[in-house]
């Protein structure tokens, strides 16, 4: 009689870690939404640089100023993405 309890005891956590496997798994939703931000965390600060650069470039009658953004932009999206992975579980 022990033996049988302590096997149902046994199947009934087994059964417990699967189903909370189950609610853990990602979805293809929540894939998606982690890839969408990933790509949201370095296109801002690009775009961003690229836009403040073409201003600079126009206002001040002078070049290079978008590649120098665009490159601190590449860097800080970078930076963002690192952080985000690395807090992500």
């Amino acid at each position: 009689m022990k033996d049988l309890e302590r096997l149902k005891a046994s199947v009934q956590r087994e059964i417990g870690t699967i189903r909370q496997a189950e609610r853990d798994r990602s979805s293809w939703l929540a894939q998606t939404r982690y890839l969408g931000t990933l790509g949201l965390l370095i296109a801002v600060p690009v775009v961003a640089g690229a836009f403040l650069g073409v201003w600079l470039d126009r206002s001040f009658d002078s070049y290079g100023w978008t590649a120098a953004l665009i490159g601190v932009g590449v860097v800080i999206g970078g930076v963002n993405a690192y952080l985000y992975v690395r807090r992500s579980p």
